[in-house]
């Protein structure tokens, strides 16, 4: 599963932390409501397994208008070890007609009762382990009819999803999907809805001739049938676990790929099949790669992806039949602004048909085997197609989203037993923490040990449910260390190391001392193998040592005094850092340290000297030339051109990256920052670059231009509105509202209804609530403020109930004051739509509310 996976929750806390979202008292008051909750109390221990599943075997159809599904389910089990003369099967919200044990080819009914979430089935004899048995279901699954809920990164568990199934909404495809993970599958078909259980599987379908279906294994046969309908079988002879079952129908474009004879097959709308290979070509290679480092081949018997409309998360690892959200879905001008983010959810879902799918985490407290690795296969494919500054740039990113996260919301083990909800499991911890826990184990090990300890967990686990455990014991086998500190450390406990960093320089002894300072307050000290550089001009020395204590001093000698000390040389230790060293020291650092990491701090702190030390403005000069686009964009962003030193170094520069920089991102910056200089001297340039490839560089030229020509600005607005998506169309509803040209409302509302679920839909509804704030149509605010609320429903996110809240609070108020001062109809309608406003405000407290004590 992936969080857009940083989804809903990095994003929204992320993008949102200038509103109500990082308030310290807020902050305190989650980590104290955390800490006194009474369901941390409870051990969250694996499930006992009483019968095993053995195989699964549905039979379905669908009422579209009643938002139904019929079932028929013959489920074959076993009992684990003890004999036992009963079933439980979870079954959400379910009309049960039959149940029976079927014998010889018959069905015999069986006693039960159900509750209206657990099926619970009196057998017809006492089964030992040796038998199976098959019990035949006849049922009808409504999912819309089931109260459920879900997580920040799950936001919803109906498990059984209808998209407008009654085709009223024009610009929107009919489809069905499913969505299993954490336990949902049992909405729309009985199981043991748990992870530590695997089974194959057959599903037919029968759908209407005219829609594609996708699910897990393989197509075993397609039928037409007399009443215009058409029944497909998918059959998956390899054991997976229930929440891994998936189906989608709709209207798709098959794009047809393959990787060694098995078929990768791409599931989009109509409209981007021509760009299918652009999102999604690069997966026979990543099957390739992830199996030549795993030493452990894809064992799945096919491997397609589906994109889906209204999807509750990021996108959904279904064994051999990943589910993505519609975001994923771009045009190759939209991929030149991507920075390959839509590639590493790719990634990361196809890396969970190894971690996830073949070994998977045998309880929600080990999510850790599933996500952490996901998380970093973001990063090993990044190291091998991109380089290392492109891994190194999105470690970095990933490690400050979990430090935001921790100082937000508290911190947690990796590993928990205690939890409130099975779905907070899938939070930064589980995800951008554990990725860079394996990458510290990664480097500690050594790349040789890693994988090799890796392709025997796999071997070991594969079709099996593991815990964390199991991976410790398999990196033990492997380097032949005892790592309980390391796991006890980074997987059974909580925090991050603080670090503040001194040095000593003794010219007469020619010893040069790191005195190194845990300052975290948990009271926990961690133990931190790390490498330490000493240079010596182009010369380098490198120190292994081990930070043990709270306070340790390391010494080294030196013929001549060193230019620069690297601490954490390797740039990989999960911290904070403080290090008190001289500006001259990053100077050269920028120089000679080869790292992603190394030349961003000595960015980082040249930037913030770039005013007043030449030495310094050199590097932000020499920086916006560095080899990685990134560390270009991050250069550029920090620019003080109102400093004429500043200006007159950089600004050549400057005008030819965003003429000529190969990177769409990087000439987007440039352009934004040239247009913040409101020099008529760029009108032509500006110009020029609205007609861009990328859209973020359009974009950036055309809120300049704005600046310079509004007129101007608005006419191209105007000409490029009909194909804008993504930064442009962004850009051109900055361009409308500056303008103020209420007629344009049209344009707001039908970038909102279009964007794609997630970071997109979030920032079209900001733009869209900027200007309803200026619109006196009642009938346009509020039918832009019902859609809206309906946004924030469906991400059932209580930072977003609360950040919507403070920006209809003014906007209330202000149409309220306008009325005030007004007379006749105009007072009454904007009256109305204060009082509109003030109603959905409250609407959404109550939401706030309502997810908090969930």
């Amino acid at each position: 599963m992936n969080v857009l996976k940083k989804t809903l929750l990095s994003v929204l806390l992320g993008g949102m932390a200038g509103a109500a979202c990082y308030a310290p008292a807020t902050a305190q008051s989650n980590i104290e409501d955390q800490q006194n909750d009474p369901l941390l109390k409870i051990y969250r221990a694996s499930a006992t397994k009483v019968n095993d599943l053995v195989h699964t075997k549905l039979d379905v159809r669908f009422d579209y208008a009643k938002r139904y599904m019929y079932g028929k389910a013959w489920i074959t089990l076993k009992p684990h070890f003890y004999p036992t003369d009963s079933l439980t099967l979870d079954a959400k919200g379910m009309d049960i007609k039959q149940v029976a044990v079927v014998k010889g080819g018959k069905n015999s009914t069986l006693k039960y009762d159900y509750d209206g979430m657990e099926l619970h089935i009196k057998l017809d004899k006492t089964y030992q382990n040796t038998e199976s048995y098959v019990i035949y279901i006849d049922y009808t699954s409504k999912p819309n009819e089931l109260k459920v809920k879900g997580s920040a990164a799950i936001n919803d568990a109906k498990g059984l999803y209808f998209i407008n199934p009654d085709g009223t909404e024009p610009n929107k495809p009919i489809q069905i999907w499913t969505q299993g993970e954490t336990e949902a599958s049992s909405v729309w078909f009985p199981t043991i809805d748990k992870n530590n259980q695997k089974t194959t599987d057959e599903i037919s379908m029968t759908v209407d001739k005219k829609y594609v279906t996708l699910s897990n294994g393989v197509l075993a046969s397609q039928k037409n049938n007399a009443d215009g309908t058409r029944t497909d079988t998918w059959k998956m002879d390899l054991p997976h676990a229930p929440y891994l079952f998936m189906m989608a129908i709709g209207d798709f474009a098959v794009v047809k790929d393959k990787w060694r004879g098995k078929e990768v097959n791409y599931y989009v709308e109509h409209a981007y099949e021509p760009y299918a290979k652009s999102i999604f070509g690069n997966t026979p290679e990543m099957l390739t790669f992830y199996s030549t480092t795993l030493g452990y081949d894809y064992a799945w018997p096919k491997y397609s992806q589906v994109v889906v409309r209204d999807y509750v998360s990021g996108a959904m690892e279904n064994t051999s039949a990943t589910l993505h959200g519609d975001f994923l879905q771009k045009n190759n001008r939209e991929l030149l602004d991507d920075n390959k983010q839509g590639e590493s959810v790719i990634a990361h879902e196809l890396f969970h048909q190894w971690f996830g799918d073949l070994a998977t985490c045998e309880s929600w407290s080990n999510l850790t085997l599933n996500e952490s690795f996901a998380d970093y296969s973001e990063y090993l494919w990044f190291e091998h197609k991109y380089g290392k500054d492109m891994a190194d740039d999105h470690n970095y990113k990933s490690a400050q989203n979990y430090i935001q996260f921790s100082q937000y919301a508290g911190d947690r083990d990796l590993v928990r037993f205690h939890y409130h909800d099975k779905e907070d499991m899938f939070d930064a911890v589980s995800y951008q923490k554990g990725g860079r826990i394996l990458n510290m184990l990664r480097n500690y090990v050594g790349d040789d040990a890693f994988f090799k300890s890796l392709n025997l967990y796999l071997k070991t686990n594969a079709f099996k449910a593991t815990e964390a455990h199991q991976l410790r014991l398999a990196f033990e086998e492997v380097t032949g260390k005892d790592l309980n500190w390391f796991f006890n450390q980074w997987y059974f406990g909580q925090g991050y190391p603080q670090l503040d960093v001194n040095y000593a320089y003794d010219d007469a002894a020619k010893t040069v001392s790191v005195i190194l300072k845990q300052t975290q307050t948990t009271g926990k000290i961690f133990q931190l193998p790390l490498a330490i550089d000493v240079y010596n001009g182009s010369k380098k020395e490198r120190h292994l040592v081990t930070m043990s204590d709270a306070a340790d001093t390391f010494t080294f000698s030196y013929d001549k005094k060193p230019e620069f000390v690297n601490v954490d040389a390797d740039k990989v230790i999960l911290a904070t850092k403080t290090d008190h060293r001289d500006i001259n020291t990053y100077i050269f650092q920028f120089a000679h340290a080869p790292l992603y990491m190394d030349r961003r701090e000595a960015i980082d702190a040249c930037l913030k000297q770039q005013t007043s030390n030449a030495e310094a403005r050199k590097v932000v000069a020499a920086a916006l030339k560095d080899k990685f686009h990134g560390l270009r964009v991050l250069t550029i962003n920090g620019l003080k051109l109102d400093n004429a030193d500043v200006k007159a170094a950089t600004l050549s520069t400057l005008e030819n990256l965003a003429k000529n920089d190969e990177n769409a991102l990087v000439r987007a910056a440039a352009l934004q920052q040239l247009g913040k200089l409101k020099d008529a001297k760029y009108t032509s340039l500006l110009e020029t670059a609205t007609k861009d490839s990328s859209y973020a560089a359009a974009g950036a030229a055309l809120v300049g231009l704005s600046q310079l020509d509004m007129d101007k600005a608005y006419k191209l607005a105007k000409q490029m509105e009909g194909t804008a998506k993504g930064a442009l169309s962004a850009s051109i509803g900055d361009v409308y509202a500056k303008k103020g040209d209420k007629n344009d409302i049209a344009f707001f509302a039908k970038s909102f209804e279009e964007a794609a679920n997630g970071q997109p839909k979030f920032e079209a509804a900001i733009q869209y609530l900027k200007i309803l704030n200026d619109v006196d149509n009642t009938a346009a605010v509020t039918k832009g403020i019902d859609q809206i609320k309906a946004m924030a429903d469906q991400f059932k996110n209580n930072m977003v109930y609360n950040y919507l809240v403070s920006m209809m609070t003014p906007m209330a108020q202000q149409k309220q004051q306008k009325a005030d001062s007004s007379n006749g109809a105009v007072k009454e309608e904007l009256t109305k739509q204060s009082t509109h406003i003030k109603e959905v405000i409250q609407e959404l407290k109550a939401s706030a509310a309502g997810s908090d004590q969930e």
